[in-house]
């Protein structure tokens, strides 16, 4: 009788995660989260995306992509399960999460796709773009913010949610512009590379008034003028 090989064993699926945004800056409330996730759910590797042109971000002022790259790159290093993803600073429009679920789980189709994000931004999943399909291809992995409700809630179309149960921290890019344009310490808030990174770059100095609040442009004086009518609405 002829014996047959024995079977292969099948490799497992590769799990990942996906942790997008602007990253302008990268700060530890990103490292924690991706960590907290890494080690919660097992994942090999989690893919830090800096987005090219975020959808709900089109008028906002932001750094140019290759200082978020760069800065994103300085922030993961040492952790060798961090890597980071040109994927959307590449594709020209605005970023989708749709299209970048998409592209990676077409490039790596045996790996298990982890969607990270913040409980404020699951608020909105119903407004993203796509969000069935992302849904369906991408386990949704929400974590804890401070003062957003944390409903154990199911993604329409999709394989639910899981809710990481980490610990809050209360730091935010936009918060840490403002900080910097108003010459006070990061420290402690980025790791010390993006921090000396930035303001090598004068990225969020304070001569750069729209970081911190639109800057109104100052009106010419002019002579008294006749008070006009009231428009009818």
């Amino acid at each position: 009788m002829t014996r047959r090989p024995p079977r292969r064993a099948s490799p497992a699926a590769e799990r990942v995660g996906l942790l997008g945004g602007t990253f302008d800056p990268p700060h530890f409330g990103h490292l924690a989260l991706a960590e907290w996730a890494r080690a919660e759910l097992r994942l090999t590797t989690v893919w830090f995306v800096p987005a090219g042109q975020p959808p709900h971000k089109l008028g906002a002022r932001r750094s140019p992509a290759r200082h978020r790259l760069a800065m994103t790159r300085l922030a993961v290093r040492g952790n060798p399960a961090f890597r980071v993803s040109t994927l959307e600073t590449r594709r020209p429009g605005p970023s989708y999460t749709a299209d970048t679920v998409r592209a990676f789980t077409a490039a790596n189709p045996r790996a298990r796709v982890h969607l990270l994000m913040g409980a404020d931004m699951f608020a909105t999943f119903p407004r993203w773009r796509e969000p069935d399909a992302i849904a369906r291809a991408a386990v949704l992995v929400v974590a804890a913010r401070p003062g957003t409700p944390s409903p154990r809630a199911r993604a329409a179309g999709g394989r639910g949610v899981v809710w990481l149960a980490n610990p809050g921290l209360e730091v935010s890019s936009s918060a840490l512009r403002a900080r910097a344009h108003a010459g006070r310490s990061i420290r402690y808030l980025v790791p010390d590379a993006v921090a000396r990174y930035a303001e090598r770059h004068r990225l969020y100095a304070a001569r750069e008034r729209a970081w911190a609040q639109p800057a109104k442009a100052a009106r010419p004086a002019m002579a008294a003028q006749p008070a006009r009518k009231p428009r009818r609405r």
